[in-house]
């Protein structure tokens, strides 16, 4: 199946030529989905499920710039982003009592990038060159990787079906901020494959990810 999304991709290359727009759209999404999460749970902070995704702090990088610099280093196929998006509304859905907010959305992106690079490329980086550009250890990124394996229940397929919705989702949200603005709810998530995006998926601007106080230099 990666194969034959591959392919598709090939013989579909305007999809390829907006991917930088695309990876906005995605953390759009998940920066506005995050912040709602964080407006709700605040209340329940002291009682709400800590994960092996959850930072102490909220990482000072804005989701924006941390694809940005997955995009820059993982050098993945740009069909990668698309189903490590995927992989996250897989997550979301089958983990609704982790709902992905400030403090875990940026561990949750390189993690589903990571998967989706192993699952899609043919080549790809080992697990310590993806800790170094998220910021974190490579002991947290063998521990990320099962913890993410095990909450979509190895689910790594997709359809072409499933991915070319995704992907026409991600261009109607790009399209709504180009002629409206970035602040409008995207319009697929309405649908109820999506919806859960609402109830569970930050921002500044340097790297590490910080977790019990220990910092990774990044590439």
């Amino acid at each position: 199946m990666a194969d034959q999304i591959q392919k598709m991709i090939y013989d579909q290359e305007p999809m390829a030529e907006i991917m930088p727009n695309a990876i906005m759209a995605i953390a759009s999404l998940l920066q506005r989905v995050s912040e709602m999460n964080d407006d709700l749970s605040r209340p329940l902070r002291e009682h709400q499920r800590i994960s092996a995704f959850s930072a102490l702090t909220k990482p000072s990088i804005s989701i924006r710039s941390y694809m940005e610099r997955i995009f820059k280093y993982a050098n993945c196929s740009d069909s990668c982003y698309i189903v490590a998006y995927i992989y996250l509304d897989r997550f979301i859905q089958k983990q609704p009592f982790l709902p992905i907010d400030s403090f875990n959305v940026h561990r949750l992106i390189i993690t589903s990038v990571l998967l989706s690079a192993k699952f899609m490329d043919d080549l790809c980086y080992n697990n310590a060159y993806y800790a170094k550009v998220g910021g974190i250890t490579t002991e947290e990124m063998n521990l990320l990787e099962l913890d993410f394996l095990f909450g979509i229940g190895f689910q790594l397929n997709v359809t072409i079906s499933t991915y070319n919705d995704y992907c026409s989702s991600l261009q109607r949200e790009m399209v709504m901020m180009t002629m409206y603005s970035p602040l409008l709810e995207p319009s697929f998530l309405v649908r109820s494959s999506h919806k859960n995006l609402l109830m569970h998926l930050y921002d500044e601007d340097s790297l590490p990810i910080h977790r019990n106080n220990q910092v990774t230099t990044a590439v």
